[in-house]
């Protein structure tokens, strides 16, 4: 009873301490008496602050006289205006221009070297101060208000402007970058906006300090003893350790297998000296076939296995539990996105490092095999857009997990029909990159032998710059040498899988090649693969691609924020790309190119905006006449009048 109650005491505490973590007389920081919170990783400030405090050492906030919290940066000192827990930002604006409509920035900014990052909100201006002539630098523009009383004039322009050879520079006595919010420059017009932006101060990112991991990753709250000058952990039932809560739960847990352990091992020796006893007591004669074991090959737990120390297939081993706490035990608010074989998670190892950590759904022998298929294909592969393979759990584990890298910008579905879409922010350039960079990954598959089998925007991820990497592997297939094609079961997404694979059986490198076709028209369109809200007819994009195509209406299906009515340029290219496409989802797979001849037609319409092959018209008559070649290659007995009339219905035409 006594155990109970304890057990239900400590499951109280443990959820009250949850909830109101700031109730912790550490961790409370009282406001500076405007509407910025102050909560963890943040702090206040007092007199010396000596002693404990809950939070990152660098993230200590005085408040200001105007009520403003103030957070000292490597070069100046900043008012916070707003700190968002849930994005993990913080909006700062420098002390010296707040409300100021011509301000002169002193100095420029820097974070140094503190865990806080320059958001992707932000964009960077220059100013030239006090300079005797004209900059020659496009974009440069004369600051009105900044004159001084020598006739020196200052100057603004936004960084990325030609700046030339700047010989000029000298003549000007100072240049100062700093930073404000995109969506505070109004139409580009620095000369009138920047003293405004300037007040709205600009955004960073905190990430998670590198000497905290191993703390917040036990369920703590890290701290630092300005005395000492360590960093300390605080657990949520009030104690102070030296980096993890969770150090003496495990020390205790590590007595008490040590203490079965043995139990089990005495237990153990005396079961086999009652055996001993008993077989002696009946004179049993010991044989060969009696002590001889079972046959390796008819004992699944004795075959050979591939996991040799920590390695597997080349790949590092994780335990169950370093993956569980690295993804805080697969908090659903950390799901990153699901399929149909897994969910994925964010996760951090202890070293920092951010991975995204994909849970199998089952782990049955068809489980099995397709982690091993993916293990086995990442970790022979290296290249630049495919995803890295971080490492795995034993195939004999709990649950079956692969970690990669995480990859924090989401997929290209994201962006073009998903969460992150936005009109505008993704611009035809940088959709002709992912273009190419797919390409170029999947003709390095296939230059491996490999067919990737689930060529999808959901599967193509995006990082920071925008760079590709290609992911999920699962459905991927190692493609015997000297072979056309493979005979399976056909599988992959709708909308994506290749019609001659889905009718035939026979998966061929061209499957890919009709699935990336799919990807070229979801750049083109911004619109999904799959829309059952759409005409019945065009519920398949592909589809609706091939006859928007043919009937010279591709205007109907391009993305009206790509520039297609205004650049010539860019409907250039969009034009070829469109043929491009068309080409790729041809329904025999003899009419599709290979990957690499995709790509080395992607890089022609990248470099002149041409497209080099043949026409959707002319693809239409080679198919056309194909397909009539082999009527006539069949060599028929001669028809009789009926099954002539039969024939005329079953021969394909130029129009599809």
């Amino acid at each position: 009873m006594s155990k109970a109650f304890y057990l239900l005491c400590a499951l109280f505490s443990t959820i009250f301490v949850t909830y109101y973590a700031d109730s912790l007389p550490i961790c409370a920081s009282p406001g500076c008496g405007n509407e910025v919170p102050i909560k963890y990783p943040f702090w206040k400030r007092s007199g010396t602050t000596v002693g404990e405090v809950c939070g990152y050492p660098e993230f200590g906030l005085e408040c200001s006289k105007k009520g403003y919290p103030i957070l000292q940066l490597k070069t100046d000192t900043y008012y916070v205006t707003d700190i968002n827990y849930v994005n993990h930002s913080i909006t700062l604006v420098d002390i010296d221009v707040m409300n100021d409509t011509c301000p002169r920035a002193k100095n420029n900014v820097s974070i140094g070297n503190i865990p806080l990052s320059f958001s992707n909100l932000d964009m960077n201006i220059t100013f030239y101060f006090n300079c005797s002539s004209q900059p020659s630098v496009v974009g440069a523009v004369p600051i009105k208000c900044l004159i001084n009383g020598q006739g020196k004039k200052s100057y603004v322009f936004e960084v990325g402007t030609d700046i030339g050879q700047r010989t000029w520079t000298n003549s000007c006595d100072a240049e100062v970058m700093v930073a404000v919010k995109h969506d505070q420059i109004e139409s580009g017009d620095l000369i009138n906006g920047f003293g405004a932006a300037m007040s709205k101060g600009f955004v960073l990112d905190w990430n998670r300090a590198v000497d905290c991991a191993e703390c917040e990753l036990s369920d703590g709250y890290c701290a630092y003893n300005g005395t000492a000058r360590q960093t300390l952990c605080i657990c949520k039932d009030g104690r102070i350790v030296a980096k993890s809560c969770k150090k003496d739960a495990e020390s205790r847990r590590k007595w008490i297998v040590v203490v079965i352990v043995a139990a089990a091992v005495v237990g153990l020796f005396g079961l086999a000296m009652a055996l001993l006893f008993y077989q002696r007591r009946k004179k049993t004669s010991y044989g060969m076939s009696y002590t001889q074991p079972r046959s390796l090959s008819s004992d699944p737990s004795s075959w050979k296995d591939t996991e040799k120390g920590s390695q597997y297939f080349g790949a590092h081993l994780f335990t169950y539990t370093e993956l569980e706490e690295a993804t805080n035990f697969f908090d659903p608010s950390r799901e990153l996105g699901d399929g149909g074989f897994g969910t994925v998670y964010y996760g951090q190892l202890p070293d920092g490092r951010c991975i995204a950590v994909k849970r199998l759904y089952e782990n049955n022998y068809r489980r099995v095999e397709q982690f091993m298929n993916e293990i086995e294909i990442l970790t022979r592969l290296r290249h630049k857009n495919l995803v890295s393979l971080f490492g795995c759990t034993s195939r004999h584990s709990r649950e079956l997990l692969l970690v990669y890298e995480y990859i924090a910008n989401g997929t290209v579905a994201d962006h073009l029909h998903g969460n992150r879409a936005k009109a505008g922010t993704l611009p035809w350039h940088i959709r002709m990159n992912i273009a190419l960079e797919t390409a170029t990954a999947l003709a390095y598959l296939h230059d491996s032998e490999i067919i990737h089998r689930d060529v999808k925007t959901n599967n193509i991820l995006l990082d920071s710059n925008f760079v590709v990497k290609v992911a999920d592997f699962g459905l991927s297939r190692l493609f015997p040498n000297n072979v056309t094609h493979v005979s399976t079961v056909p599988q992959g997404t709708p909308g994506y899988v290749d019609p001659e694979y889905h009718e035939c059986y026979q998966l061929t490198v061209k499957s890919d090649v009709y699935s990336f076709g799919v990807v070229l028209v979801e750049l083109i369109s911004s619109l999904p693969a799959v829309d059952i809200t759409r005409h019945r007819h065009e519920i398949n994009l592909s589809t609706m691609a091939i006859n928007k195509i043919q009937n010279q209406a591709l205007h109907e299906l391009v993305d009206k924020n790509l520039g297609f009515d205004s650049d010539l340029k860019v409907r250039k290219m969009i034009n070829a790309v469109a043929e491009l496409a068309f080409q790729c989802l041809q329904s025999s797979k003899d009419m599709r190119p290979s990957m690499q001849e995709v790509v080395d037609t992607l890089k022609d319409i990248q470099s002149d905006g041409e497209y080099k092959g043949q026409s959707h018209a002319e693809v239409m008559d080679i198919s056309s006449t194909a397909d009539d070649a082999v009527l006539l290659k069949d060599d028929p007995p001669p028809p009789s009048p009926a099954s002539t009339v039969g024939s005329k219905s079953t021969t394909p035409n130029a129009s599809g």
